[in-house]
């Protein structure tokens, strides 16, 4: 039986939210600048062409870093081989897209798409390399060297893309700052750890990545094109001001859930392929995921979207206090992230990317077919019936196979969070009425973040949380080491 070390998950842990935490506090920072000098309507052009860039890099990946991740025993021709597949997409990628960028900018009569997604794509040529030389060092569970390159990169991308607003860029801006940030964390990888390909390719060894690699590249597509389809629904159907602020109601909780689930999914795959072969310490492990990651995500949902309009106004004035609804929206859509990802991960694990691939495949036609159905009853409607979808479709069937997979029922699970949920609900409701004394800003947050950590560490004390006495002995576990 394989025995994964506390130590060893807590540090690759701690390291992989390190590395999160640096890209979500620059981004941050570089958003709030940004927004303050650009209008709605340039955040929903670039809203559009980061669709076309997103789905490109799922193509990229193919599939194959998680291919890699999960095999047991990766050797130097797989990564090679998996690079220079990968480098062969991106410049296919490209030049589909340097093509197609005038139709699109007609289509969305927005000429400007054009030179702008041409350019952006550039990045794609180093998406390849980033992508192969990340996926042996989450492999490797080298979490700590990544995040120092990241922190390299994403400061001397903000950097540019600062700079470039302050000169009156404009929405060219945003453009700088993602390419940048593109180029550079390929370099920076490349010049400290000086990986690169060696000239060996196998098709075997292809052949064999990919009959894991493929489920999940369809599946990732599938879900991609379902995460970005409001983006290129709203930008056609209704205002790019009205897509400026859906994206930027999104980047509060999206910048949330990069810190926080992305450091816990990113390093449970490489660590639960590890026991794939042990049912009960999976299991054990994908619950542990579940519970400690709801009781750290529910309340920062929670209390996001009862903070929001305060820290909306703060943050980027009150030209933006149309983007509240739309945070709000995403504030539960994401609260389930944990526990879709957790499943998910779990099923990867096993090696059973082909149950994975029909949920996605199940999933997409139900959210779709909600989509189409909810259009014209209005952009609110539309985004509620996402969230029925996610909170509770998305949510049985990803946690279904693992009813015998497992043996980790769907009741079990939702038994497991809904302690974390319900108390995160009601500290909601109790920061949100603050709002109705009609303060200053600034206080009402100041008050709203102390009531709101108050009600839920008391209650999560008070009622004995199992994650909560999970989480304090990690902190204190953690004390006494230093």
């Amino acid at each position: 039986m394989v025995q994964v070390k506390n130590k060893s998950v807590i540090g690759s842990l701690f390291w992989k939210f390190m590395e999160q935490g640096g890209i979500s506090l620059m981004s941050f920072v570089m958003n709030i600048i940004l927004a303050r000098l650009l209008d709605p309507e340039a955040y929903g052009i670039v809203g559009l062409i980061t669709v076309f860039i997103t789905v490109s890099t799922v193509f990229i990946n193919g599939g194959f870093s998680n291919a890699l991740i999960q095999k047991k025993e990766p050797k130097s021709i797989d990564y090679s081989s998996v690079f220079y597949l990968s480098f062969l997409v991106s410049t296919l990628c490209y030049g589909v897209i340097f093509v197609v960028a005038p139709h699109i900018a007609q289509f969305y009569n927005e000429p400007i798409l054009a030179p702008i997604l041409r350019v952006q794509a550039i990045s794609l040529f180093f998406a390849a390399y980033t992508a192969v030389a990340t996926a042996k060092f989450q492999k490797e569970l080298r979490f700590k060297a990544l995040f120092k390159r990241t922190l390299i990169t994403i400061i001397f991308a903000s950097a540019i893309g600062v700079y470039m607003a302050y000169k009156g860029f404009g929405v060219w801006a945003l453009v700088g700052y993602s390419l940048a940030q593109g180029i550079l964390n390929a370099v920076v990888l490349f010049i400290t750890e000086r990986w690169y390909p060696k000239l060996e390719f196998s098709f075997d060894r292809i052949k064999t990545l990919f009959s894991f690699g493929y489920k999940l590249l369809i599946s990732n597509l599938i879900d991609t094109l379902y995460n970005n389809i409001y983006s290129l629904v709203i930008g056609k159907v209704y205002t790019k001001s009205d897509l400026g602020y859906y994206n930027k109601g999104k980047n509060f909780p999206n910048m949330i859930i990069q810190n926080l689930n992305t450091s816990i999914q990113s390093m449970l795959l490489p660590i639960m392929s590890r026991v794939q072969d042990d049912k009960q310490q999976l299991k054990a492990m994908t619950r542990r995921s579940i519970t400690v990651s709801c009781f750290i995500i529910f309340p920062a949902m929670a209390g996001l979207a009862g903070i929001s309009i305060p820290l909306v106004t703060l943050l980027l004035k009150e030209k933006w206090l149309p983007c509240v609804p739309f945070l709000c929206f995403c504030c539960f859509n994401y609260a389930f992230t944990p526990v879709n990802a957790a499943n998910l991960q779990a099923i990867n694990a096993m090696g059973r990317s082909d149950i994975f691939l029909k949920l996605e495949v199940i999933k997409k036609i139900i959210g779709i077919s909600t989509l189409i159905l909810t259009i014209p009853y209005g952009l609110y409607t539309m985004l509620f019936a996402r969230c029925i979808t996610t909170a509770v479709i998305s949510l049985f069937l990803n946690a279904f196979p693992n009813r015998k997979l497992l043996d980790y029922s769907p009741l079990e699970q939702i038994k497991d969070i809904f302690p974390s949920a319900l108390l995160s609900i009601f500290m909601c409701g109790v920061v949100w009425s603050i709002n109705l004394l009609n303060l200053n800003s600034v206080i009402t947050l100041i008050i709203q973040v102390i009531v709101g950590v108050v009600i839920y560490v008391a209650g999560a004390k008070l009622f004995k949380f199992e994650a909560f006495d999970y989480v304090m002995g990690i902190i204190k576990g953690y004390k006494k080491r230093k």
